[in-house]
């Protein structure tokens, strides 16, 4: 798809599947490789390690669908399968969706396709599950979310954030 001329591109892009193959990697146990064919019949490995995010924690294994997050500003070695550096994993649930982009002061991405309208209901968290007690703009932000407007950009009461420190 074209980017639309004035609208910057999210640092984050991601793909969805199903997990076919979790291989540890060098013998360590903390570093793995996933293995997904995506939606679109493509396989791609990420690899994970110890700095990926698993939303709410959740246990991968094979045969799961997930939705897996990467860094477009990081290196990818010209290989196939394509190999990306796995920065958030979150398992999908049906009617629920996940944005990992960086949103500015007033909480709209920086893709200009959502806006986030927190209230004291909110939840918000560090990666590392602290309450989160400031304003989560000009952060990158792993938001989880149902409901959206149809206005645009669309606008959401998140369900959870997770400032990205």
């Amino acid at each position: 798809m074209a980017q639309q001329a004035g609208v910057p591109t999210s640092r984050f892009a991601s793909y969805k599947g199903i997990i076919t193959e979790i291989v540890e990697q060098m013998g360590r146990g903390c570093t793995m490789k996933y293995t997904m064919q995506t939606n679109e019949g493509q396989i791609i490995n990420f690899i994970v390690d110890k700095y990926t995010y698993f939303v709410n924690n959740a246990p991968i294994y094979e045969g799961m669908e997930v939705e897996i997050f990467y860094d477009t500003n990081m290196p990818v070695p010209l290989i196939y399968p394509p190999q990306y550096k796995a920065v958030v994993v979150a398992t999908v649930i049906e009617g629920r969706f996940v944005k990992v982009d960086w949103f500015n002061w007033v909480l709209v991405s920086r893709d200009r396709t959502l806006k986030l309208n927190i209230d004291e209901n909110t939840p918000i968290y560090t990666e590392n599950g602290q309450p989160f007690r400031g304003n989560p703009g000009n952060r990158n932000l792993i938001v989880l979310y149902s409901n959206t407007t149809r206005s645009i950009p669309a606008q959401t009461t998140p369900e959870q954030v997770i400032v990205m420190c």
